[in-house]
């Protein structure tokens, strides 16, 4: 009698699952800005002629920054659900 292997869970727990680091970097970008990302994240690829790319490039190479990033982006999703609950709209992050 042979066992068949369990399907995989559609959906694994990690809330960072499936998103690539340009999505993460362009979010924040989008909800703090280029300073405030740089003010919260202090590394010069926020700071100095900020975009994208170079931000890309920086953190693929610089684990403790990308953990820093992605770990940002984690409390930006909680700031955004608890906005939604409270019917918060001005950013008091």
């Amino acid at each position: 009698m042979t066992t068949l292997p369990q399907p995989k869970s559609p959906q694994p727990k990690d809330p960072l699952h499936g998103l690539t680091l340009q999505t993460l970097v362009s979010e924040l970008v989008e909800f703090f800005g280029w300073q405030d990302l740089a003010e919260r994240i202090p590394i010069r690829c926020f700071s100095s002629d900020p975009s994208v790319a170079s931000s890309l490039k920086f953190l693929r190479k610089t684990p403790w920054a990308r953990a820093k990033v992605e770990s940002l982006y984690l409390f930006m999703q909680r700031e955004r659900a608890r906005r939604l609950r409270t019917g918060t709209a001005e950013p008091d992050v």
